[in-house]
């Protein structure tokens, strides 16, 4: 029963994670119900009514993309019920916020859309504040990838002079970031 029950669950969670994903790419785009055109993930050309399910999607992310994907789907599998719960209530706050800057967005631009339009517009904004999002993420981890072994080697200075001292404090003023934290 248990193992079903996380076979269910990885399911459920893989569809979610995966539904989210097509949502990023943007809403399909709705003509006569019978689009063809060139497949912007593989550059090749798509029939008419030819759909992509989540699987195909799956498989047409980088491979980084999958194993991050992967990561989250085991993550989200080891979390108990509650922590589920507070992981779905945060992302359903932020999609909401991020909705509604993008509804002040669009009023800000003074277009006028109509409702396909401004679903279309939704999409873009929302797979665009994930890109800016994403870059912005790797960026500071870049940037504390580079300063950790800096501020590791000056605590390593900083404790080795107090250890030859012994009953001697140390003189040295703390260390102090001018990065503000956000």
């Amino acid at each position: 029963m248990g193992r079903r029950f996380n076979l269910i669950s990885a399911t459920i969670a893989l569809s979610i994670l995966a539904w989210d994903f097509s949502f990023a790419q943007g809403p399909p785009q709705k003509s006569s119900g019978r689009s063809a055109g060139l497949d912007r993930h593989n550059n090749q050309f798509r029939g008419p009514g030819e759909r992509r399910g989540p699987g195909e999607r799956f498989f047409q992310l980088s491979p980084e993309e999958r194993q991050a994907f992967r990561k989250n789907a085991e993550r989200w599998l080891r979390m108990n019920p509650e922590q589920q719960k507070l992981l779905r209530e945060r992302y359903n706050l932020h999609r909401q916020q991020l909705k509604n800057e993008a509804e002040a967005t669009l009023r800000q631009s003074g277009l006028r859309l109509d409702q396909n339009a401004r679903d279309q517009f939704e999409a873009r904004y929302l797979q665009e504040r994930r890109k800016i999002e994403r870059e912005l993420r790797e960026q500071f981890e870049t940037k504390r990838d580079q300063e950790v072994p800096q501020l590791n080697e000056r605590l390593k200075k900083e404790f080795q002079s107090r250890q030859s001292a012994p009953g001697a404090t140390s003189t040295s003023t703390p260390v102090v970031s001018v990065t503000p934290i956000r």
